[in-house]
């Protein structure tokens, strides 16, 4: 199994696939390591020799935040919201939707499971 920037990534899929399983690095970003690595586009993880592995190892390292940084800087840039009292840090105290999505009838992904309060029911009636 190929280790990329602590990752393991797949071996049966193609390489330019397999490197967006590093946190950090999408389409474009796999699609440019192979172009500037000149790896074939049909290459499989499996196909790749070990200084292919480190020649793509390298070229992460050098040009790209990944995996960990990735995740502290999205942490930190909370955590300022947050420490600041942005309306978007508030939110996500609260963990309610940032983005402006509506909570009255969706939202559940974020709030979790519906909480049931006693005599609600009654209210509109």
């Amino acid at each position: 199994m190929a280790r990329i920037a602590g990752v393991n990534i797949p071996m049966e899929k193609r390489v330019e696939i397999a490197l967006q399983y590093i946190h950090g690095i999408g389409p474009m970003r796999a699609k440019q390591i192979c172009t500037a690595l000149k790896l074939k586009d049909s290459l499989r993880t499996k196909d790749l020799s070990d200084t292919d592995i480190i020649n793509i190892s390298n070229y992460i390292e050098e040009n790209f935040k990944v995996e960990g940084d990735v995740r502290r800087e999205v942490q930190m840039n909370i955590k300022r919201l947050q420490d600041m009292k942005a309306y978007r840090g508030i939110r996500h105290r609260n963990r309610l939707p940032v983005r402006g999505q509506r909570t009255q009838t969706n939202a559940r992904t974020r709030k979790g499971k519906r909480v049931v309060v006693a005599g609600s029911a009654t209210k509109g009636k």
